[in-house]
C-alpha cells in the first residue's frame, strides 16, 4: 500500500485520495448518528444498573470492616501497592535498558490479550499487568466485604465484575494494539467501517445499542435455516402450528406436539439438517407438531400466563387431537415452555383431562428457589423498572433481555464482539446460532410480571402453589410420565435446580438425563457429532450432588436416549400422516409467518 511520494516524502495523490474520500464518509456518518440519536426511544433507567443503595451498604459494610479489623485491610491494600509499585519499577529498569521489551509477566494469560504486542511491549504490557491486578484488588475488596446479605454480596459481585470487564484496556481505541494495527494498515478504514457498523446497530434498535452478532444477511427463514418441510395448519392469536411433513412411510401412532420458549424463536430446534432436531424426529418416524409463537407488539399488553395456557397450550392440544384422530399426545416444553408445560399439567389433571400422555422438559425450570445467576436481576429495583417498562411500552421490549442475557457473559456478548465491530471494522459472522440469538421476541407486560412476581421471584409453583385459570395449580399434580433434560453448565437453568423441580413433581414415572454443556448446545446436540455426552441415575430421591456422584455417564447425544423413552409412550406404528390430509386446510409453508416478524425497540 504506498502512502508518501517516492521523491518527496509528502503523501501521495492516493493516500490524498483515499483520506479525502474517509473524511467524506465522516460527514454523512455524523448526520446519521445525530439522526439516530435524537430520535431514541428512552427506556426506564433502573434498567441499566442496579439503584446506589446496593453500592452505599456495601461501601458501609467495608467501612465496618476496616475499623474492626484495620489489620486485614492496610494488608490487602500494601499487597495491590508493592505489585503496582514493583511492576513500575521493573518496566522502567526494562526501558532504561535501551531495548524496547517489557519485563516479566506474572499475571496470567487471558484470552483477550491475545497480540502478543501484550507480552512483549512495554507500554501495552504495561496496561495489560496493571489492569490484571487492579481487577484482583477491586475482585478482594468485594470479596472481603462481610456485612451484607447473601443476595445483595451476589449483586455487589456481579455488577463490580461488570465494571472490571468494561474497563479492560482491550475495550478502548488508544490501548488496543489489534486496533491500532488495523487502522494504520488500512489508514483508517477499519475506523469508518466500524463507525459505520456502531450507526447501523443503533439505527436497527432504535438507538439502543445492541451489538449485532451475527450476518443478518447471511440467512433466510426457510432458504437456509428453518427448512425442515411442513406446513401451517392451524394460527390464532398466539401461535402457529406447523405439521411436519413426513420422511418415513410409517410413524407412531401418538403425535408429538414442541413447545418453544416464546422469549425466543422455535428455529433453535431447526437451525441446519445437520443439527435440526426437528428434521431427526421426523426421521426416526413421528408426526411432529411445533408451535410458533406470535412475537407480541403494544396490543398484546393484557395477554396473560392464563392466555397462554388456554389459547396457546390446551388449544394446540386440540388442534393435534382433532387433525390426527387421535385422544392422546405427547407433548415437550423447553425453557419457560416447559415451566407453562407443568402449569397446563396440573390444570388438565384437576380438569380430570388425561390428553397427554408424557411430558418432555428440556432445561425448564419449576422451582426457583435459587435464581442462579439471574439473581442481581430479580430484586425489587430492577422488576419494578421492568414494571414501569411494560406499563409505558405495553410489552417487555426484546432488547431488555437481549442486554441481560447477554451481560451474563458480557466478554463473549458484548465487548468481545463490539471491539470486532466497532474498532476493527469487521463484519459480523455468518453463523446461524448467533443470527437465531439476534432474532428476539418481545413479552406481553401482564404475562411478563406474572412471570417475573408470581414464578420467579415468590417461587410459587414450587412453595404452596400458583393461581392461574381460576385453579390453584401444583407441581405435585405433574403426575404424567416424564423426561426432562438438563445441561451441566446451564447459566440460564441451572441443571441442580431443575432437578429439584422434577423432584417435587407427582409423576411415579420419571427420568432425569443431565447433559453435558448449555442452555442451548446442550439441547441441540446431534449424535452425528459425537460431541457431548450425558449422565443417567435412575434414583431421584438423592441430593443432586449425589445423584450426579452415582450417575452413569455415556458419551455422545441424549437424543437417542430420549427417543427409546418416548417410542416406549408412543403408541405402534401406522402409515405416515400427511399435513393436509383429510381436508384440514394448510395456511402456508413452514416455517410459517409469526417467526417472521422482528422484534426491534
Amino acid at each position: 500500500m504506498t502512502t508518501n511520494s517516492s521523491d518527496t516524502g509528502q503523501p501521495s495523490a492516493e493516500a490524498l485520495a483515499r483520506m479525502t474520500e474517509n473524511l467524506t464518509k465522516v460527514e454523512g456518518l455524523r448526520d446519521r448518528l445525530t439522526a439516530v440519536l435524537a430520535n431514541r426511544n428512552t427506556h426506564q433507567a433502573s434498567l441499566d444498573g442496579p439503584n446506589q443503595e446496593l453500592f452505599a451498604k456495601a461501601a458501609k459494610a467495608y467501612m465496618q470492616e476496616a475499623m474492626t479489623n484495620p489489620a486485614k485491610l492496610i494488608e490487602h491494600q500494601l499487597e495491590y501497592w508493592t505489585k503496582s509499585v514493583t511492576h513500575f519499577v521493573e518496566a522502567q529498569q526494562a526501558l532504561a535498558r535501551g531495548t524496547l521489551s517489557a519485563p516479566q509477566d506474572r499475571t496470567g494469560t487471558d484470552r483477550r490479550f491475545t497480540n502478543p504486542m501484550w507480552e512483549k511491549h512495554p507500554y501495552f504490557n504495561f496496561l495489560k499487568q496493571q489492569y490484571m491486578r487492579n481487577s484482583e484488588a477491586l475482585a478482594q475488596a468485594v470479596e472481603d466485604v462481610e456485612d451484607m446479605e447473601p443476595h445483595e454480596k451476589k449483586r455487589l459481585k456481579y455488577f463490580s465484575r461488570q465494571i472490571i470487564d468494561m474497563m479492560s484496556p482491550t475495550n478502548f481505541l488508544p490501548t488496543n494494539p489489534d486496533a491500532l494495527q488495523r487502522a494504520v494498515e488500512t489508514e483508517g478504514e477499519s475506523l469508518i467501517k466500524g463507525l459505520e457498523n456502531l450507526i447501523s446497530d443503533l439505527e436497527a434498535n432504535h438507538g439502543e445499542l445492541i451489538v449485532r452478532l451475527a450476518d443478518e444477511d447471511a440467512f433466510e427463514l426457510g432458504g437456509n435455516i428453518a427448512t425442515t418441510p411442513g406446513k401451517v395448519v392451524f394460527r390464532n392469536r398466539m401461535f402457529e402450528l406447523i405439521q411436519y411433513s413426513p420422511t418415513t412411510e410409517e410413524v407412531h401412532g401418538t403425535p408429538l406436539v414442541v413447545f418453544p420458549p416464546w422469549i425466543n424463536k422455535f428455529y433453535i430446534l431447526d437451525l441446519k439438517e445437520q443439527n435440526s432436531l426437528v428434521k431427526w424426529v421426523v426421521d426416526q418416524g413421528y408426526t411432529l407438531f411445533m408451535v410458533s409463537w406470535v412475537n407480541p407488539d403494544a396490543s398484546y399488553r393484557d395477554v396473560g400466563m392464563d392466555d397462554y395456557v388456554l389459547d396457546g397450550y390446551l388449544e394446540a392440544f386440540a388442534q393435534v387431537k382433532k387433525i390426527t384422530g387421535e385422544k392422546r399426545l405427547n407433548a415437550v416444553g423447553y425453557c419457560i415452555a416447559g415451566t407453562t408445560l407443568s402449569l397446563a399439567l396440573s390444570l388438565l389433571k384437576q380438569r380430570g383431562d388425561d390428553t397427554v400422555k408424557s411430558a418432555t422438559f428440556f432445561t425448564a425450570l419449576t422451582d426457583f428457589s435459587d435464581q442462579g445467576e439471574f439473581q442481581p436481576f430479580l430484586t425489587d429495583d430492577f422488576i419494578e423498572g421492568i414494571e414501569a417498562e411494560t406499563k409505558d411500552k405495553g410489552i417487555l421490549p426484546s432488547i431488555v433481555m437481549a442486554r441481560t442475557f447477554s451481560f451474563l457473559r458480557s466478554n463473549d456478548l458484548v465487548y468481545g464482539p463490539a471491539v470486532k465491530s466497532y474498532m476493527m471494522g469487521e463484519t459480523p459472522p455468518a453463523f446461524d446460532l448467533l443470527y437465531w440469538n439476534g432474532d428476539g421476541a418481545n413479552l406481553p407486560a401482564k404475562m411478563a410480571m406474572q412471570y417475573l412476581r408470581g414464578l420467579c421471584q415468590r417461587n410459587e409453583l414450587a412453595e404452596g402453589g400458583y393461581d392461574l385459570c381460576g385453579h390453584h395449580l401444583v407441581l405435585d399434580e405433574v403426575d404424567v410420565p416424564l423426561c426432562a433434560i438438563a445441561c451441566e453448565t446451564d447459566h440460564i437453568a441451572p441443571w441442580k435446580d431443575s432437578y429439584r423441580g422434577v423432584q417435587k413433581m407427582g409423576s411415579k414415572d420419571k427420568t432425569f438425563i443431565m447433559t453435558q454443556s448449555g442452555h442451548i448446545a446442550g439441547i441441540v446436540n446431534p449424535p452425528s457429532k459425537g460431541k457431548y455426552g450425558h449422565y443417567t441415575n435412575k434414583d431421584l430421591t438423592l441430593n443432586h450432588e449425589d445423584w450426579l456422584a452415582g450417575a452413569k455417564f455415556t458419551d455422545g447425544s441424549w437424543w437417542p436416549r430420549w427417543e427409546k423413552w418416548l417410542r416406549k409412550r408412543s403408541g405402534a406404528m401406522i402409515p405416515a400422516r400427511i399435513p393436509g390430509e383429510g381436508g384440514q386446510e394448510i395456511l402456508c409453508d413452514a416455517p410459517g409467518t409469526y417467526v417472521a416478524v422482528k422484534a426491534r425497540g
